[in-house]
């Protein structure tokens, strides 16, 4: 093959990739995406010309540069410098895996270096959960996301599953397509009832069980707002934030009743509140108490950015910052607040926050880098940030998990909630800052996949964007359409149960990343005595 059929090999495996984000298509297109660049893989792998495998890594991360700037150019209306980074540095660490998988299969036999890629690939991904700069966006089960009958499987292995399975199911295919070449009937034959099986079976299992399961809990009335603030012109306006409570009390009366047990209004909706004050005697806060005291069942679910301000014997946090005109240190907090006729204010402070608008990843070692943060939520630099999830507690003693934007990538983060005890989830965005770009349909898909893996229903509110009920199968009972300023009501219910996935989490990456450190000694020392000898 010439170098040209390597390019376009590569970026024909980017674009087939991209497809399930960039056009929301049919997960089933990762099943053979990865193919093309597996061909050009097995080519540098049985040519033994020296350096040939860093040839290998520059068409791997070809590959892997066009599948994130497809999916992910959005980022680039809101924060043009974040998505050059994030595209970049992620189609790099791709390509790294890759990379260590090619060698693997230089050195050793075909079947070691097929499990190597399984290995490697899952905790690459279990790394981008964990680590300081988290993105999980691309994490390849994620892209099942519109196919909800065909991932039920998931409350079981969570997304790491679908990862599993869609490179299982390339590397199978290649084998079917080089014994096919090879004119060997037989051995294709068998490759193509293998990869049959380990696609049909989870599949048609999932499709029944999908069509049986039945959903548990008591049933509540949820109310969704959708107040459709511009974040670039009037949402941070001070003059405009009067306007703005007006417009989510005028929503929340239009649908209000005696049985609606809970209401939710989307991230940074009210304007910023110091944690130190009384926040009941915010005016903000004052005016839902007040509908809260004349419909005593309700409580309310508030987004909104805090400052908390540390007296001069209190420890600081690695985020605080100085006030000159107070002389005190303060953290400010993508927070949720949960409101209600009682004499108290429920909070919780943002855990998952997104790298360069939110945090600076490494901040001891790039604090310098900390003024080049984006303002996207009305502030700049890292924003504190709470260790562990907060469970929120309703009038009628719902127990509620609140999760703010980004922080429904992390299925393993809001399974901690739900093993401790959350019923119902809550998620609270604003994807306007990607205006009518494919970024905030991506969004909406990644929630029912957190509704499969727990098995609870979804109330979800977007400022702008699209707001939705979802139920326990991770079907969107209910939605909004985007840029309408509009409340949706219905039912969900609340469930108790635990799920595989929520008792052990993202074992899969664990296995990986143990199962990576091993084969990568094993890599080493077996070079080390090939030198020697």
């Amino acid at each position: 093959m010439k170098k040209k059929h390597f390019v376009l090999l590569s970026i024909l495996s980017g674009v087939l990739l991209s497809l399930p984000w960039f056009t929301a298509a049919a997960g089933w297109v990762l099943l053979f995406a990865f193919v093309p660049l597996l061909l050009v893989e097995d080519f540098f792998c049985s040519n033994k010309e020296q350096n040939s495998h860093i040839e290998f890594l520059g068409y791997s991360f070809l590959s892997f540069l066009t599948w994130n700037l497809l999916s992910c150019y959005w980022i680039g209306r809101a924060v043009p410098f974040g998505m050059i980074v994030i595209v970049t540095l992620n189609a790099l660490l791709m390509s790294a895996a890759w990379w260590m998988f090619h060698r693997m299969k230089r050195e050793f036999n075909v079947n070691l270096a097929n499990i190597s890629l399984l290995a490697f690939w899952l905790a690459f991904e279990y790394l981008h959960f964990n680590w300081d700069m988290e993105w999980p966006w691309l994490t390849l089960g994620n892209g099942f996301a519109n196919q909800v009958r065909l991932i039920q499987w998931y409350e079981f292995t969570g997304v790491l599953g679908g990862s599993l399975l869609i490179l299982a199911a390339n590397l199978i295919l290649l084998s079917f397509l080089k014994n096919v070449l090879k004119k060997q009937i037989f051995q294709a034959v068998f490759y193509l009832f293998v990869f049959c099986a380990v696609i049909f079976i989870p599949f048609i299992w999932s499709n029944h069980y999908y069509l049986n399961y039945v959903e548990t809990g008591e049933k509540y009335d949820v109310l969704v707002l959708q107040p459709n603030v511009d974040p670039y012109t009037e949402k941070f306006d001070d003059k405009q934030r009067e306007k703005q409570i007006a417009t989510l009390l005028e929503l929340t009366d239009s649908l209000l009743n005696k049985n609606t047990a809970l209401v939710i209004a989307p991230e940074t909706a009210l304007p910023t509140l110091t944690e130190n004050d009384s926040l009941l005697t915010r005016s903000s806060i004052f005016q839902f108490r007040k509908l809260a005291q004349q419909s005593p069942l309700v409580s309310f679910v508030v987004g909104v950015n805090t400052l908390k301000y540390y007296s001069g014997d209190e420890k600081l946090s690695k985020t605080a910052r100085w006030d000159a005109d107070r002389n005190q240190y303060f953290d400010i907090y993508n927070s949720a607040l949960l409101v209600n006729e009682n004499p108290f204010v429920q909070i919780y402070h943002k855990g998952k926050l997104v790298s360069g608008v939110e945090k600076m990843p490494f901040s001891k070692y790039f604090s310098f880098i900390e003024r080049y943060i984006v303002d996207l939520g009305g502030a700049t630099g890292s924003l504190g940030r709470q260790n562990t999830p907060t469970i929120f507690i309703t009038n009628s003693g719902l127990k509620v998990a609140p999760v703010i934007c980004f922080e429904s990538v992390f299925g393993q983060y809001i399974s901690t909630n739900v093993m401790n005890g959350a019923e119902l989830i809550v998620m609270l965005t604003d994807d306007g800052w990607w205006e009518g770009t494919i970024g905030y349909r991506q969004h909406l898909a990644i929630s029912s996949l957190r509704a499969i893996e727990t098995r609870r229903s979804i109330a979800r509110s977007a400022n702008t964007g699209i707001s939705a009920l979802i139920n326990q199968r991770g079907d969107i009972l209910k939605k909004t359409t985007y840029g309408v300023k509009t409340a949706m009501k219905g039912n969900l219910r609340a469930n108790e149960k635990l799920t595989f996935y929520v008792k052990y989490g993202d074992y899969l990456g664990r296995i990986s990343a143990f199962v990576t450190v091993l084969l990568l000694l094993y890599f080493f020392v077996q070079k080390r005595i090939k030198e020697g000898n």
